[in-house]
């Protein structure tokens, strides 16, 4: 059935209308999980630190900010937990079940934080909690990603996986500008005591809204076909998780290994650069937040291109050219920032999500294509949310540390560089994938 829809879309030039129902949805589930996730990354650069972290604060600015930092990588020693459960019942029910379920997880618990009492209000129960909603949000994303990049690939023609991939993968910039565009917005049309006083909270709230679109969205795709193959062939395994480790323990590793240099980098462009702009270089806060925003279209423009070149010379060469281009400007980028322009910073930025880019592009393909069906929710997940660990869950706060102990930004680009070599080696361990059955 699925051939034949990709035969009929051949002849006449056009996408299928479900295939742009896939497309579609992957692209507004993950933005809207991922505008959750960077408001909350935002915030905590912002002003988490003297609203729910006040005694620390008032006595150590630094170590608040660094322990702000920290809360944005606990939910990520959750995303594993979230990749297991997921992924295990997203390879014996289907994807689209788990997409809808790790949507409202992500909503309602971004949504609560917008509701919380400070820590004048309640004291110490107060970070408590945020840490709890943290928690939730971090279960949440560790399964959010594979279901979507499973859908969208397993939907696509053969030779367009890439492509389809990318379209998951650009909900991460498409969020991001949605979460820093907003922050803008708000902080642009009201004094400072008011944002902290009561307007860190609209945009957080603001995901009821946004989860309801995505609910609607994602209730009309199709499931996958391939998991209907299996069905059909009744192959789904008993156990994913044991089958995935007994024959793809390596596999997942280097997926891990892959995401490290990309993720974190990621996670300063969302969560510490604008922060170190506003407090250490002191520039505008505004105008810092709308460069942000208009960066990040360069790593939705990259990330796009990463997934088409793909298709053409292969998911492990795309990735090897992102992640050098990533190591090279790592350093370099800081002495542009540091100038304290405006101008300068966003080329600073932007020019890193070239390598940003073409990095994480072709990541939903290469990943999916690593692992054979019947484990491969299980597979992607897993490898997807150990990555994020190492790479960017404390990337923010081993920043701040490196910037405390050393006084010299540029040491953070070293250790950017580092990562991003490491999973260039890791992704050069890979044998190319493209074009592989994934029917079996």
């Amino acid at each position: 059935m699925t051939s034949t829809i990709h035969e009929q879309a051949e002849r006449t030039g056009r996408m299928p209308k479900e295939e742009r129902k896939v497309l579609a949805s992957t692209l507004v589930g993950t933005s809207i999980e991922w505008y959750d996730f960077f408001i909350y990354a935002q915030a905590a650069g912002l002003v988490l630190a003297p609203l729910f972290l006040a005694p620390v604060a008032e006595s150590n600015p630094a170590l608040a900010q660094i322990l702000a930092f920290a809360t944005i990588g606990i939910s990520f020693l959750f995303r594993p937990l979230g990749a297991v459960v997921a992924g295990y019942l997203g390879d014996k029910l289907g994807r689209k079940r788990m997409l809808v379920f790790t949507l409202v997880m992500m909503g309602v618990s971004t949504s609560l934080i917008g509701f919380l009492p400070t820590y004048a209000a309640i004291g110490i129960a107060a970070p408590i909690l945020l840490i709890l909603l943290r928690i939730l949000q971090g279960f949440s994303a560790g399964g959010e990603w594979g279901g979507a990049a499973l859908m969208a690939v397993e939907h696509a023609p053969n030779a367009k996986r890439g492509f389809f991939g990318a379209f998951p993968q650009i909900g991460v910039p498409v969020g991001m500008i949605l979460a820093t565009f907003t922050l803008w917005v708000i902080t642009s049309s009201m004094s400072q005591e008011d944002f902290l006083a009561w307007g860190w909270r609209i945009p957080f709230i603001l995901s009821i809204v946004l989860i309801v679109v995505g609910y609607a969205i994602r209730r009309a795709v199709e499931e996958s076909p391939v998991f209907q193959d299996l069905q059909r062939r009744q192959k789904e395994s008993s156990a994913p998780l044991r089958q995935l480790f007994r024959h793809n323990t390596k596999n997942v590793v280097l997926t891990a290994i892959i995401f490290i240099g990309n993720n974190a980098a990621g996670y300063l462009l969302i969560a510490f650069f604008a922060t170190y702009a506003v407090t250490v270089l002191g520039m505008d806060r505004p105008a810092v937040l709308l460069a942000t925003v208009l960066a990040s279209f360069g790593w939705l423009g990259f990330t796009m291109l990463g997934g088409r070149i793909s298709d053409r010379i292969g998911r492990v060469r795309t990735f090897q050219i992102g992640y050098t281009f990533l190591a090279l400007w790592a350093v370099p980028m800081w002495f542009l920032i540091d100038t304290g322009d405006i101008v300068w910073y966003f080329v600073a930025l932007f020019v890193m999500t070239i390598g940003l880019g073409l990095s994480y592009g072709p990541q939903a393909s290469l990943y999916a294509e690593m692992f054979p069906a019947n484990v491969r929710y299980s597979g992607v997940s897993i490898g997807y949310a150990l990555g994020a660990i190492l790479g960017g869950a404390f990337a923010p706060m081993i920043a701040e540390a490196l910037l405390a102990a050393t006084g010299n930004s540029w040491t953070i680009g070293v250790y950017i560089a580092i990562a991003a070599l490491v999973s260039l080696a890791g992704v050069s361990m890979v044998k190319e994938t493209k074009g592989v059955d994934l029917h079996v």
